[in-house]
């Protein structure tokens, strides 16, 4: 026989949360930690969740690449100027050619990297914020779909990507209020947005002025300046994109393994009726002995006369609110 429960063992249950395992006191309606509500599961029962933390890895991976590509770029006039003074002393303008086409080699490497890793951070994104539907306590603000509209839509890409993941730091790392990584990450790339394209549009328009085809001193020593002169204003975005590129690595781990975790909590949900595959053994329910639910080697605790013939079947009827097992021929089951 089962060991009685002792009503203490209730209200030792009843106080812990499900999701951190905190106590947690019936004077509050919601655990402190992490504001799951008292008595509800870390996942709630039939909310679809995706798991992050393959996507989480990817796009930490691909958005360190992007920022590492970027940084030869934005650094690129320490070479130009070598490059455009060894061409002035020779007067050879295939050098100051060569560097142009290097310098364009790196900003597409850098371009594809970008738009990897965007595609991985849109998938992210809406993973973690779609899971938050399944978490008991979560309050976004903002609806999935926002998750990769907001990346998209001009002026709303300026707002909308920081609100989500601010409410999704909030409610996968059990914070009340927004962490400050995610207000250095948006502030980082915001800069780093405004700061790299108005540094473009100044390169640009001060390399139209440049002779095409350098001849005289002058020309050449013009190609030394202008590399000269664009090395001091690129630092601010190439910092910028350095903060913005870390700070977002940390948020996609931090947030990815947090939510994998509390999805691994999930209470299982069985399907099906008794003696379906997926039906757990142990269920209790009064299956027939010799029934492919019936616990392999256990006595039943009824007399059971032999029955041949016919094995019997459970049928669904939906119309049911419980199983239904249908009459047996060829012998009867005793009470």
């Amino acid at each position: 026989m089962c060991a009685p429960l002792h009503a203490h063992t209730f209200r030792t249950v009843a106080m812990q949360c499900q999701t951190c395992g905190d106590a947690t006191s019936p004077a509050y309606n919601e655990c402190q930690r992490c504001a799951t509500p008292l008595g509800l599961p870390a996942v709630l029962p039939g909310r679809p969740t995706y798991p992050v933390r393959g996507f989480g890895t990817a796009a930490a991976a691909a958005v360190g690449a992007a920022t590492l590509l970027y940084l030869p770029g934005a650094l690129f006039p320490l070479i130009g100027t070598r490059m455009a003074r060894s061409a002035a002393a020779q007067r050879d303008g295939d050098l100051l050619l060569g560097a142009v086409v290097a310098e364009g080699l790196l900003a597409l490497l850098y371009l594809v990297a970008l738009l990897v890793a965007g595609v991985l951070v849109i998938i992210w994104t809406w993973r973690v914020r779609k899971n938050l539907d399944a978490f008991p306590g979560a309050l976004p603000s903002l609806g999935p779909a926002w998750a990769i509209a907001g990346w998209l839509v001009p002026l709303a890409n300026l707002v909308v990507p920081a609100r989500v993941l601010a409410n999704v730091a909030r409610d996968s790392l059990w914070r009340r209020r927004t962490p400050p990584l995610v207000a250095l990450w948006w502030a980082a790339w915001l800069l780093f947005l405004v700061a790299d394209a108005a540094i473009n549009k100044l390169d640009n328009d001060r390399y139209a002025d440049l002779a095409e085809t350098p001849r005289s001193p002058a020309q050449f020593a013009a190609y030394v300046d202008h590399y000269q002169r664009a090395l001091g204003p690129r630092l601010v975005p190439a910092l910028a994109c350095l903060v913005a590129g870390v700070s977002f690595v940390v948020l996609v781990r931090r947030i990815s393994a947090a939510q994998q975790d509390r999805i691994a909590k999930a209470t299982p949900v069985w399907s099906g009726w008794p003696g379906h595959p997926g039906w757990p053994v142990q269920s209790g329910w009064p299956v027939q002995p010799g029934h492919p639910g019936w616990p392999a080697g256990a006595v039943p605790a009824y007399p059971v006369q032999p029955v041949t013939g016919v094995s019997p079947q459970v049928v669904e009827d939906p119309s049911a609110t419980s199983p239904q097992v249908p009459p047996v021929s060829g012998g009867t089951i005793g009470a």
